[in-house]
């Protein structure tokens, strides 16, 4: 029986929003990882000391439009930009005094007063070209414009010189860029990508890739989907630059939600050109560790563009995490019409095809149970996932090992317990050896 009009818009507009809240409140520092609470573990005297502050300094770059304010500060909106910006924030851990006293919250049960986020504020450093670039015929050949080349040129210049002067500051050239999700804004990403910095022990330099994401209206998950498509071109540009900045050693990526389509796309991409051109996209990417969390990817698009491909072989590993109970997936499939990467159990992968990528041993998919909420935020909000991607990105091992003790189910898929690891708590501060699988 066909459904009213009615009820029928009232269902889409319930769905849409709570597909909406695709990160929950993102104003305050999520409870400590397991990981943490027994006060070993984070490791505070091995952060670099330029990395100590309860203001950090964080990277950006963006393609959302802005607005100039008054007081001379731009807003970021989003709405597209044809050209990329790139610049630094501050994100203030309030409610805190100095280092010592957030670290002493970090080792905490999180059952008292956590910090909240606020964004103190950020700054435009660079503001690229156009895309694209405005081109000519010559001798046989389309080829960019002198002047416009040349611009390119100094600003490309001036990004390298920006990135490796923050990785000399920080002590450290490895990056970790975080590319959020559909209907975030500006700030959200910011806050989010301060929360798992901070918690995976901040031995990197933070970045970010804001895309014009948080559209309003009825349809704006769709139109958050074009923003996303919109921005591939950007997100390779921004990675091809920041693999030629000498100073950066390795590029580890967290994508959510919609900023994993967004992400694998572009990667994909790359990929394929520099295999292309008879090199090794490891190398030339300094692509290091992937981390897929709730992935709102077509499965489809996972199996014929990334898996047969072998995409995911350029990393040093890929750790995707799924929940098969994620609510805002689950909405997302409805509106699609196609199952989501990020909510797979078992029953969705074909006969064999879990032990045959076991075989090749970089993709780990990883269920984790008690996700709470809608099941779709768990990547920063949940103790034991939060636990597993800082060991992930922090000790480089595979799960399964002493540093990353997760259970492997009969079907080749990694489960991760709400209390995980505190039944088999590795001690960081004895072990800094990479194991590997």
């Amino acid at each position: 029986m066909a459904i009213p009009a009615g009820p029928m818009l009232a269902r889409l507009l319930l769905a849409l929003l709570i597909a909406g809240c695709a990160v929950s409140p993102v104003d305050r520092l999520a409870k400590p990882p397991n990981l943490y609470t027994t006060g070993l573990n984070y490791q505070a005297e091995e952060v670099p000391e330029a990395q100590r502050s309860v203001a950090p300094r964080l990277l950006y770059v963006t393609n959302r439009s802005q607005r100039l304010n008054g007081d001379g500060s731009v807003t970021y909106l989003a709405e597209r930009s044809d050209s990329m910006a790139f610049g630094t924030a501050q994100v203030q851990f309030t409610r805190v005094q100095d280092w010592p006293e957030l670290v002493a919250l970090t080792h905490a049960d999180g059952k008292g007063r956590l910090p909240r986020l606020k964004v103190a504020g950020y700054r435009d450093g660079i503001r690229f070209s156009k895309t694209p670039l405005p081109a000519e015929r010559r001798d046989g050949r389309v080829v960019t414009e002198a002047r416009a080349e040349r611009e390119y040129a100094a600003y490309s210049a001036a990004f390298r010189k920006a990135v490796a002067a923050e990785v000399r500051r920080a002590g450290t050239g490895r990056i970790l860029l975080f590319v959020h999700g559909f209907n975030n804004d500006f700030d959200d990403a910011l806050t989010t990508l301060a929360n798992i910095w901070h918690y995976a022990g901040r031995r990197s330099v933070p970045m970010m890739f804001s895309w014009p994401a948080g559209n309003s209206g009825l349809f704006k998950y769709f139109r958050d989907r074009e923003a996303g498509d919109f921005s591939v071109f950007h997100l390779k540009e921004m990675l091809d630059l920041l693999a030629s900045v000498p100073e950066v050693e390795d590029i580890d990526i967290v994508a959510h939600s919609r900023g994993s389509d967004l992400a694998t796309t572009a990667l994909r991409e790359l990929v394929i050109r520099e295999r292309g051109r008879g090199r090794q996209p490891k190398l030339t990417l300094k692509t290091g560790t992937l981390i897929l969390a709730a992935p709102d990817l077509d499965v489809g698009f996972v199996r014929q563009r990334l898996m047969s491909e072998r995409v995911f072989a350029a990393f040093e590993q890929v750790n995707v995490y799924i929940n098969p109970e994620d609510q805002a997936l689950a909405l997302a499939s409805v509106l699609t019409r196609e199952s989501r990467f990020g909510r797979l159990d078992a029953t969705d992968f074909a006969p064999g095809e879990l032990a045959s990528l076991k075989k090749v041993g970089l993709v780990h998919f990883i269920r984790v149970e008690g996700a709470g909420g809608s099941g779709h935020s768990y990547f920063r909000d949940n103790p034991g996932a939060m636990s597993d991607i800082a060991l992930a990105l922090r000790t480089r091992a595979f799960p399964g090992g002493t540093l990353r003790p997760l259970e492997l189910d009969h079907d080749n898929i990694w489960t991760l317990h709400p209390d995980y690891p505190l039944d088999r708590l590795p001690d960081l501060d004895l072990d800094f050896v990479q194991e590997r699988r």
